[in-house]
């Protein structure tokens, strides 16, 4: 080490600079040197890099370029997916031993090449600790092996598209890239700017660990153009994308109508609250404050509420903790420009600031805090980036929870109190996927990782996030074909054919049926409803024809009604089902008549249908006190919670086969979970779900829980996807309306399950008579988020 460096041990220690890692730069520059600082694709297990492709600079924390990627186009990525395709094969036809233990020798080879694997993040301004990775790669290896044992009814996706934004984390992206590949998939990645090094060095890794060819495959450039062209190619089976909301909104829009599920996790983008109760330890507190605030790259954006009681102690002890410290590099000029402006809106609406040090210029900006700001100012609903952190105060314990639920996101929560009693109520009143106590930022994959609202779509992590790469053996896939040409904006408002025609005479119709639409029956009058035609073209009745307003109407009866049924015990809920199966036994005949004038299959046919359907009410209220979390082992001190949740108010699109089973199946399964749901029955058969209105009201099913509205199906699924409230859409419908909900659902955020009726019959669809245990659990899964609650020890 002798004359490496000039500065003695004293010097080091006042300015606690870095010192240079000679040996880890020099394998990680050893790396680049061998590839001549000039990195391509990683396609069917080897590195290709095509003379006439653009590439594009990787520049370090320095703004130095350590190296240059190549550009792919459109022929790159249809030959990365088509390697996919091919090995998907070999590696799903693999024995589970087989797989796991491919990733058992990728977690050994991590830990042989720890100071490459971590020199290049850091470069790459990534940094993430290989131990995390090799703690990724036992815990999807032991799932690899576990796969056909606990999921036997559930069958690998196909070819995964993994797309990260550009300052997406390494951890976040092997979170997606591990567990598909355990679960039998095949991948294909597209990395962000941060992760195309690591991504490049990994997929060399998984070669040396023994997986096949053309298994893993990683094609670099633009994440947004890239994501969407890799979903147009007929091999890819399922797109899932980390990273920032503005590029998976364009993503989203770029893919709709190809056929592909998508999936988001937009953590970058999720604001997240940091709770200080005046119970905390203050000094810890404002510790964890410190060290997660002014960090250069932060997984998500804080907003920090403190007790009143404690505010002016917690606002000393920052000004004493940021005393000195240095300012924090910024990613540009633009983050500069955004932060002077928001400081200064901020100061305007009377807010003071907190400052290490006066900001100088450049792409550099002292830790700053904003004390004093009300809630809806715009630093708290969206704060820039950089290390500016909004400071707002509350006075009772109920409304610290309020606050952090008023950001229309959903991803995280911090709360510090020495009460334990305290902690568990608001870690279960806050409506977000991950609560720390006493602490932040601890992530283990064995618990789930789930955005609520704007914050994702999906699970990542646990057992649970295993599941967005299967799918039930038993339920057909979207057909992959070109988007249709759609008028977005006047979708649904077209007329229907089962409109009243001008002139017709109501009194030749033997009866006007009603909807229900929160709690209250609503109907039919001649001037604004459709007819029920029987299937040889007679007009058996009329119904109502809804629309937005009796939308809105359920929507506002839903959310006074669903919190309270939530929070009743399982056993209460399941008493209620029960209450609804016998009230549906007590009109079986009624119910066995209405599907047979309706769909003219035989009256043994309908009765069969009925009482499978009472049968299938009886199986959901026996689960609702089955289905629950756990405490998962980890391997870090502390506990942790994992529980599932009610999602909140769901919209069902009704299939037009089996008129009344599937509206029981998917009722069943979200109420039976504490959801409240609005149901659109088929436009072919409304009847019996008109009938089974009078079966709600003569059950223990509280008003405004169900809705039933009849009309028609594109101008209630619009009405359904702009509302903001809803959660989750499950769709049976035509393929210009799975198009339309995936362009549309992505703002504001739903989770969506699409069915193409169309393809379907063909393929002999979803067998809702079937009695295989996945296709509860599939609607199950599709009726909770989870929540993971992290409680630290000594």
């Amino acid at each position: 080490m002798a004359g490496t460096s000039t500065k003695t041990v004293h010097d080091i220690f006042q300015n606690m600079e870095y010192g240079p890692s000679s040996t880890s730069t020099a394998t990680a520059q050893s790396w680049l040197e061998k590839h001549s600082r000039i990195l391509g694709f990683f396609i069917d297990g080897k590195f290709s890099s095509p003379a006439d492709r653009q590439t594009q600079d990787v520049t370090d924390a320095n703004a130095a370029v350590v190296c240059s990627t190549v550009c792919a186009k459109a022929e790159d990525v249809a030959s990365a997916a088509s390697s996919a395709a091919g090995a998907f094969k070999t590696w799903s036809e693999l024995s589970c031993f087989q797989r796991a233990k491919v990733l058992l020798k990728l977690a050994s080879v991590l830990q042989r090449h720890s100071q490459c694997v971590s020199e290049l993040c850091e470069l790459s301004q990534s940094s993430v600790s290989p131990a995390v990775l090799i703690r990724l790669a036992q815990y999807y290896a032991s799932w690899a092996q576990l796969r056909d044992t606990l999921m036997p009814e559930w069958i690998p996706q196909g070819v995964v598209a993994v797309v990260v934004s550009d300052d997406c984390s390494v951890y976040f992206l092997l979170l997606k890239v591990l567990p598909a590949l355990a679960m039998g998939n095949t991948v294909l990645v597209v990395p962000g700017k941060t992760t195309t090094l690591p991504a490049l060095l990994l997929a060399q890794l998984f070669l040396e660990a023994g997986i096949p060819a053309g298994v893993l495959n990683v094609v670099t450039g633009s994440e947004a153009s890239l994501g969407a062209t890799v979903a147009q190619t007929p091999q890819v089976s399922y797109l899932t994308y980390s990273g920032r909301q503005q590029t998976g909104e364009a993503l989203a829009k770029a893919v709709a109508g190809w056929g592909v599920p998508m999936s988001f996790s937009l953590s970058l983008s999720s604001v997240c609250p940091f709770i200080i109760f005046d119970s905390a330890d203050l000094d810890s507190a404002v510790d964890g404050v410190i060290e997660l605030a002014f960090k250069k790259k932060r997984d998500f954006q804080w907003v920090l509420c403190v007790q009143e009681s404690v505010l002016d102690s917690v606002v000393a002890r920052l000004k004493l903790r940021m005393t000195g410290m240095k300012c924090v590099p910024l990613a540009t000029e633009t983050d500069r420009n955004l932060l002077d402006a928001a400081v200064q809106e901020a100061q305007q609406k009377g807010a003071t600031l907190i400052q290490s040090c006066p900001p100088g210029t450049g792409a550099v900006y002292p830790p700053t805090v904003l004390c004093g700001l009300a809630p809806s100012c715009e630093s708290v609903i969206s704060p820039p980036p950089g290390p500016v952190l909004p400071l707002i105060s509350f006075r009772s314990s109920a409304e610290g929870v309020t606050l952090g639920n008023h950001s229309p996101y959903g991803q995280a929560a911090s709360i510090w109190t020495e009460d334990l009693t305290l902690a568990l109520e608001s870690a279960k009143s806050l409506c977000v996927g991950s609560v720390w106590v006493n602490c932040h930022s601890v992530m283990d994959p064995a618990l789930p990782l789930c955005g609520r609202r704007e914050s994702g779509n999906c699970t990542d992590g646990g057992r649970e996030g295993l599941y967005q790469f299967l799918r039930p053996s038993h339920s057909p896939s979207l057909p992959h074909s070109s988007p249709s040409a759609i008028n977005y904006a006047g979708f649904g408002s077209a007329a229907s054919k089962f409109m009243i025609p001008e002139g017709f005479d109501p009194s030749s119709v033997p009866r006007f049926y009603s909807q229900l639409v929160g709690g209250q029956l609503r109907k039919a009058d001649s001037g604004c409803s459709r007819s029920v035609l029987a299937p040889g073209g007679a007009v058996l009745a009329h119904c109502p024809d809804g629309g937005r307003k009796d939308v809105r109407n359920a929507v506002e009866a839903a959310i006074k009604v669903q919190p309270g049924w939530m929070k009743k015990s399982p056993a209460a809920r399941s008493q209620s089902l029960y209450s609804l199966a016998d009230s549906l036994d007590k009109r079986r005949r009624d119910m066995a008549v209405s599907i047979q004038t309706q769909t003219d299959i035989s009256l043994e046919e309908a009765e069969k249908e009925v009482q499978l359907s009472i049968s299938r009410l009886s199986d959901w209220a026996a689960r609702c006190d089955k289905q629950h979390g756990g405490t998962p082992f980890l391997p870090q001190s502390g506990s942790a919670l994992s529980s599932p949740e009610a999602l909140g108010v769901l919209g069902v699109i009704l299939p037009n086969s089996k008129p009344l089973l599937p509206l029981v199946s998917m009722l069943g399964a979200a109420i039976a979970m504490g959801n409240a749901v609005i149901m659109v029955p088929s436009e072919k058969s409304p009847l019996p779900a008109l009938e089974f209105i009078q079966v709600l009201q003569a059950s223990d099913i509280p008003g405004g829980l169900v809705s039933i509205i009849t009309g028609g199906r594109d101008q209630l699924t619009q009405a359904l996807a702009n509302h903001s409230v809803i959660q989750s859409i499950w769709y049976w419908g035509s393929k210009e309306g799975c198009q339309f909900l995936q362009y549309s659902c992505v703002s504001p955020l739903k989770r969506l399950w699409l069915h193409c009726e169309e393809e379907e019959e063909r393929e002999a669809g979803q067998n809702w008579t079937s009695s295989n245990p996945s296709l509860q659990e599939e609607l199950w899964r599709k009726a909770v988020v989870w929540k993971s609650i992290w409680i630290p020890t000594a």
